[in-house]
């Protein structure tokens, strides 16, 4: 008989395996390592969560749907769209400098290290952020504070690209070492100059004001 876990306890799973996961991929991640790392028997993992797959993609969905909780509640009350990039991009360094292991976990998806699953959380991961990105803009567009030419769902996929990269930058050894050689090894300190500075490229981009 196992004890049935409280929400403290299957945070503390869904986060371990986040870590395992974000270091080993799914291939090569040890579901005995999560459980010990976690404090609790494999079996109680295989119980709430099936199998490998099936914990990893709940970790997946967990941490997806903390990001989109950020983003709702960053865009929802934002009508114009320079403050909501602005509230975006502060958003994604706080969310990334407290989850970098939810990062890395999406830059070792990204990577191809989860093929076969490569549809299925495309679909998942990115059409959240699609919907958000190209609804701010549609309603800039709509508004008349952005070109009017402007084509919402590329510019979304263009944003989304720049938005990822950032984020990365700030969760992933790699991309950290890359912002530093560009930009400054203090620069990820400096979160209100790297939020000016990216809301005067989107500015110049998007026409916002002209």
């Amino acid at each position: 008989m196992y004890k049935k876990l409280d929400d403290n306890a299957k945070l503390t799973i869904l986060e371990t395996g986040i870590d395992e996961f974000a270091e080993r991929g799914l291939d090569r991640a040890n579901i005995n390592t999560i459980a010990k790392k976690a404090g609790v028997s494999v079996g109680v993992i295989y119980k709430y969560f099936g199998d490998k797959d099936g914990f990893f993609l709940a970790c997946v969905r967990h941490s997806l749907d903390l990001l989109d909780a950020v983003l709702t509640e960053t865009v929802s009350h934002e009508t114009d769209v320079e403050t909501g990039i602005r509230s975006i991009v502060r958003a994604l360094i706080v969310h990334a400098r407290e989850h970098k292991n939810h990062n890395a976990m999406y830059n070792e998806i990204t990577s191809g290290g989860c093929k076969k699953y490569a549809k299925e959380l495309a679909g998942e991961i990115e059409g959240r952020t699609a919907r958000v990105y190209s609804q701010l803009l549609e309603n800039a567009r709509a508004a008349g504070t952005v070109d009017p030419e402007l084509d919402p769902a590329l510019f979304a996929f263009f944003l989304d690209n720049l938005f990822m990269m950032l984020q990365f930058s700030y969760s992933c050894d790699y991309y950290a070492e890359r912002m530093k050689i560009f930009c400054g090894a203090d620069i990820a300190d400096d979160t209100e100059k790297v939020t000016e500075y990216f809301i005067r490229f989107a500015k110049n981009a998007l026409k916002i004001g002209r």
